[in-house]
């Protein structure tokens, strides 16, 4: 069977829901704050608190809203007041102009030709976890292997290409504490969304709130440290602080100030890593409890190698290690929902959408959708294989994370390296602005003879 263009059944009827459960699921895990019917139904409306609620999930309904009515939408203030306080008025939590050309500088660091330069060092920073994993499992005194923490590694992997690629190197971070931060910063974002939608005041205190301040003012010291040594010795490495420091808004002529260059500095450290080592543990995950798709893609990597090191030029030609990892990150999207509020008001299948309505993809319920894809819960990269991508709505599927570099690290590490995993039970995915596994994901290392 292929996955289904029909389309969608028809929208789902109005629903309300109790504010307190609403409020309840976001702090706890906001995935359990999805109505049901978003993973059945193409637009789920529901009124809540005085306000419009509506889910988009029909792809194009969402290339309507998102595309086509672009500008009737806004972050809006719930985004910025959990991202603002460390990613400031950068990419992630700009709108408007401030947002397009700050996007358009650093558009020429992700062409195509740009990223396949960076693959030599993608790969040396995935011959560094490998030939780490080696070791430790040289080291296991046990014949069942060293244990991990799979989500440390794949985030302490995918940050050291991100500093090497965008930032020409290291420059004195301290990878551990920065991971930490990013972690204390997430932890309690949930009820910064709760208390947002409430309208309660900046200054109300929550569980974690302390933490993710110190947090805050850690990542923004450390970025805004590098951000000044840079501007003070330009290296002309033509990296993306490089890159940003030569920018200028096209309509007025300026430069990016101290503040926004450490903005968008850190926005792409924070959340250029996370996606991409998120989607990496759940596929690797995904592989442990699969074991014939592992043998497959292990397979194609001896092939396209011919059994010689893994080399830039063999990236490309790993098809079916570019559909496991596409289909990774369709069951565990790094970014399981966008969120915006209409700043206009808008039609939306033949329905009103009022100004100051909340508009969401629910990314996860989308890549999950019972009128989309058939046996959605199961892990079959034959879903990306391309006759049937050509034939499926292009925002059917919205991954956000690195593919090139993804493939890379797959290939790199299983090649060399068998994960093992502890627990019995598949982990439960858990939103904390990403899609986090709820606990650790534990697992052992076992060398390939």
């Amino acid at each position: 069977m292929t996955d289904s263009t029909a389309p969608l059944p028809s929208i789902a009827p109005p629903i309300r829901r109790s504010p307190l459960a609403l409020l309840v699921g976001i702090i706890r895990n906001p995935l359990e704050a999805l109505p049901r019917a978003v993973f059945d139904a193409p637009l789920v409306h529901s009124r809540v608190l005085g306000r419009d609620r509506f889910h988009v999930v029909e792809p194009s309904l969402i290339q309507d809203a998102f595309l086509d009515n672009a500008d009737a939408l806004d972050k809006g203030p719930e985004l910025k007041r959990t991202l603002g306080p460390a990613l400031g008025r950068g990419m992630l939590t700009a709108d408007g102009a401030h947002w397009r050309w700050q996007l358009q500088s650093a558009a020429p660091i992700f062409r195509h030709e740009r990223l396949l330069a960076f693959l030599p060092a993608m790969l040396r920073a995935a011959e560094e976890t490998r030939d780490r994993w080696l070791a430790k499992c040289d080291d296991a005194k046990h014949g069942d292997g060293a244990k991990v923490d799979l989500g440390h590694e794949m985030m302490h992997t995918t940050f050291d290409i991100i500093v090497e690629t965008m930032l020409s190197g290291r420059a004195n971070i301290d990878v551990a504490k920065t991971e930490k931060a990013i972690t204390d910063y997430l932890a309690p974002t949930g009820w910064v969304f709760a208390l947002s939608l409430l309208n309660l005041p900046d200054w109300m205190p929550y569980p974690g709130r302390a933490r993710m301040m110190a947090a805050s003012r850690y990542l923004r010291g450390q970025v805004t440290r590098i951000a000044a040594a840079r501007r003070a010795e330009p290296r002309g490495a033509r990296d993306l602080i490089d890159l940003l420091l030569s920018a200028s808004d096209p309509e007025t002529g300026r430069t990016m100030s101290d503040s926004e260059l450490t903005d968008n500095l850190l926005t792409f450290i924070t959340a250029g890593h996370e996606t991409t080592a998120l989607g990496l543990a759940w596929t690797i995950d995904l592989l442990t409890r699969h074991p014939e798709i592992e043998g497959r893609l292990l397979a194609e990597i001896e092939q396209v190698t011919g059994g010689e090191p893994l080399k830039p030029e063999h990236i490309g030609q790993l098809n079916y290690t570019r559909q496991v990892f596409q289909e990774g990150m369709r069951l565990y999207p790094p970014v399981p929902i966008i969120a915006r509020v209409a700043a206009r008001p808008f039609t939306l299948a033949n329905r009103a959408v009022p100004v100051g309505s909340m508009v969401y993809v629910p990314i996860y319920a989308l890549h999950r959708h019972t009128a989309l894809w058939d046996r959605p819960e199961q892990f079959d990269p034959e879903r990306f294989a391309p006759e049937q991508v050509k034939a499926r709505h292009r925002y059917a599927y919205m991954p956000f994370g690195a593919m090139l570099e993804g493939v890379a690290i797959l290939a790199t590490l299983l090649r060399a390296v068998h994960v093992a995993r502890i627990a019995p039970n598949a982990p439960k995915p858990i939103m904390r602005l990403t899609l986090r596994p709820q606990k650790k994901l534990w697992m052992r290392l076992i060398r390939r003879a």
